[in-house]
């Protein structure tokens, strides 16, 4: 069995186990990351880039290390080989408890229970949610529902396309320390600054192949490419931008505007203002569909460039041998 078929097979199995699972209460391994990650930090903080970037070659190169080991220990054994891939993507991938969650609060939501879904709503966000009415809610879980879509679904099959094990883990660290410490705070302005610039790095590819398939996926195609062409570059994140600006499109909304996190007030672009209208609690629904749509997409499409580029390495080795 080829590498590239097991991680397809590896790589299906790890989306199912998320579909049925989702993510354990407890004892999940990016939690177990994130815990080790802070240990280093106690260690190396110095409010210096310098030794932010150190924070992150050993957090990241670790864990990116820790997963060749892993294939490494496993490539004799198809079967063990598609066991690792299908729990390395399982472990990364957090499609499942996004919905849920937006779920969550969009039927706190239908229920009139705002004050509930304040509650829920940062679980999944870091919006202030006391400064929200319920359609501000909505708004945020809608553009909180893409953003993630690219990042801890879509993003992460690419790495594992380009890398397999390696490349799931080493993804998943780089989110995982961008949002400990690539925050502009007074303790991480300086120290986070390797974390934030790397994920930017590591979740352009994503990106774009987020907000292609929310067009593919959606129910404006056109809006969708129109959107994203007009005003992704006006949002202030180089991968959040493409992302919102598609969904807005593909779902005929509009998102961006002004937001509140931490009491620091944001006046963001407005996404596919032209066109769209303002978000509204069932549109929660259609972007969790929209994400699932887009997740299953990603699947097929990654596995099936890695399956492609490995018949054309291979190819090219038989050309030069013959």
């Amino acid at each position: 069995m080829g590498a590239d078929r097991r991680y397809a097979y590896g790589a299906a199995a790890g989306l199912l186990g998320d579909l049925l699972l989702g993510d354990p209460r407890r004892g999940h391994p990016v939690a177990v990351f994130g815990r080790a990650a802070a240990g280093v930090e106690r260690v190396l903080w110095r409010d210096h880039r310098g030794w932010g970037a150190l924070h992150t070659a050993v957090c990241a190169g670790g864990a990116v290390a820790l997963g060749a080991l892993a294939s490494r220990a496993v490539r004799r054994s198809p079967a063990a080989s598609v066991a690792l891939t299908g729990a390395a993507v399982w472990a990364v991938v957090g499609g499942t408890s996004l919905v849920r969650e937006a779920r969550s609060i969009g039927r706190a939501l239908e229920a009139g229970d705002v004050e509930g879904a304040r509650a829920r709503l940062p679980h999944l966000c870091g919006r202030d949610p006391q400064a929200l009415d319920a359609d501000g809610i909505a708004r945020a879980v809608v553009e909180s529902v893409a953003e993630n879509t690219s990042d801890a679904v879509v993003g992460a099959l690419v790495w594992g396309a380009v890398g397999g094990v390696p490349g799931l883990l080493g993804f998943r660290a780089v989110n995982t320390l961008d949002a400990m410490v690539g925050h502009r705070s007074p303790r991480h302005l300086r120290f986070g600054w390797a974390s934030a610039r790397l994920d930017d790095v590591a979740g352009w590819p994503g990106a774009r192949l987020t907000a292609v398939l929310a067009a593919a996926a959606g129910d404006d195609p056109r809006g969708a490419l129109r959107a994203w062409r007009a005003d992704a570059r006006r949002h202030p994140s180089p991968n959040a931008g493409p992302v919102e600006a598609s969904f807005a499109g593909a779902l005929g909304v509009r998102l961006g505007g002004t937001l509140s996190y931490g009491g620091r007030v944001e006046h963001r672009p407005v996404l596919n203002g032209e066109r769209g209208r303002p978000v509204v609690v069932r549109d929660i629904e259609r972007a969790a569909r929209l994400s699932r749509r887009v997740g299953l997409l990603a699947l097929g499409v990654t596995v099936a460039a890695r399956a492609v580029a490995a018949s054309v390495l291979a190819a090219g080795a038989k050309g030069r041998t013959s």
